[in-house]
């Protein structure tokens, strides 16, 4: 028999995607209020796998990705997606979004984005929003997954997440004591 316990909390990653990059510090400063400080801001990164926002949100869409200083509680996933959610729709002009928010849980295991679209491969959390598990740590480096979108299965992405990653795990071990 299982036990049930409460597992490590995770590493939060909320990725942008938006043509307007006056946004970014705007939006930035908003979640962190809400969800504590911003460890690191990497962006802008490249967005060419597909062009599915352009007609709501314009050409030239570029990614940021903020990974948050204060680690969260998994079951804490559906909350911040609602936020997000929020939050795009709050930068919504005559009905079109300016820019989409993609909350992750970043963990020594997986990255797993948050979503509103069910599939085959999603894990219903509640209150509209499933669990995409996106990437797999296996080999030392984030794998993708038959299902994982194009752009979070990119190297580039991928080096990047495993930086985060790299950074989660030091934090887990706690500091370490220097001798000479």
């Amino acid at each position: 028999m299982s036990v049930p316990r409460i597992p490590e909390s995770a590493r939060l990653v909320i990725s942008a995607l938006t043509p307007h990059d006056d946004l970014v510090q705007e939006i930035s400063i908003q979640l962190a209020q809400e969800l504590g400080p911003i460890q690191e801001q990497i962006g802008p990164i490249q967005f060419n796998y597909t062009d599915y926002y352009d007609r709501e949100m314009g050409p030239g869409i570029s990614r940021w990705l903020w990974s948050f200083a204060q680690l969260v509680d998994k079951s804490s996933l559906v909350s911040i997606k609602h936020l997000t959610n929020r939050v795009e729709q709050s930068y919504t002009k005559r009905g079109k979004r300016r820019i989409n928010l993609d909350p992750a849980l970043l963990s020594l295991g997986n990255f797993v984005l948050a979503t509103g679209k069910d599939n085959a491969h999603r894990v219903y959390l509640g209150e509209g929003i499933f669990a995409d598990l996106t990437l797999v740590f296996r080999g030392g480096t984030y794998r993708p997954l038959e299902w994982t979108y194009p752009d979070y299965a990119d190297p580039i992405l991928i080096d990047v997440l495993n930086r985060i990653r790299d950074d989660y795990k030091s934090y887990l071990k706690g500091p370490t004591a220097v001798t000479s």
